[in-house]
């Protein structure tokens, strides 16, 4: 695959190839296991970005945590951390950080194989920013994410230390509210019990 450099602040690397989702589908699900980059598909072309920070693991896994305990204890659905990716209706292939699939979409849709992409739009979907996507993640994958059906999309700002939380209006648009402390609310996980300061923690 033959990619080209466009910014380290905007993101690491894009193929000049174009793909569709199955020829991107059989080129993902041939890449070496131990293969630690992160790769979607966006707008023809696979976007890849390194490995991520300490940091960024450290306030993932806080996130699947939180989640995984609220949605497991009251059998909403699957929380999925970076590894999982989704096949979109629109066309693209997307891994967020983390991502909740309810319990009612995941069974109307079909099951993977394993190691296979889901064809399922999840509920909820995190990206927690770097410098190499957080351009992206505002304005880009926001419009993807509300076009393909996402209920709800947080955009978790670690230098900032808050939690957008954005939402699809009845106009099509979205709704956004930024937490910079206390329990982030959400209408796809009610009574959700996460505070801003319990993502964040003493992650330096």
């Amino acid at each position: 695959m033959d990619v080209t450099s466009s910014g380290a602040r905007e993101t690491s690397f894009v193929s000049e190839e174009a793909f569709t989702q199955e020829t991107f589908r059989r080129w993902f699900e041939r890449r070496s296991r131990s293969d630690s980059n992160h790769y979607e598909l966006i707008d023809g072309h696979v976007v890849l970005s390194p490995p991520a920070a300490a940091w960024h693991e450290a306030v993932e896994a806080r996130l699947v945590a939180l989640l995984e305990a609220h949605a497991s204890a009251r059998g909403l659905g699957t929380v999925l951390a970076s590894r999982t990716a989704y096949e979109l209706p629109g066309g693209e292939t997307l891994a967020p950080d983390v991502s909740f699939l309810s319990r009612e979409r995941a069974q109307g849709g079909p099951r993977p194989e394993r190691y296979e992409i889901s064809r399922v739009v999840p509920s909820l979907v995190v990206e927690i920013l770097s410098p190499a996507t957080a351009r992206r993640d505002r304005t880009e994958k926001l419009e993807i994410y509300v076009r393909n059906g996402v209920d709800e999309y947080w955009i978790v700002d670690f230098t900032r230390r808050e939690i957008t939380v954005h939402q699809p209006s009845d106009e099509g648009l979205t709704e956004s509210v930024i937490y910079v402390s206390g329990v982030v609310e959400s209408r796809v996980l009610p009574d959700l019990n996460a505070r801003v300061e319990d993502v964040f923690g003493d992650v330096g």
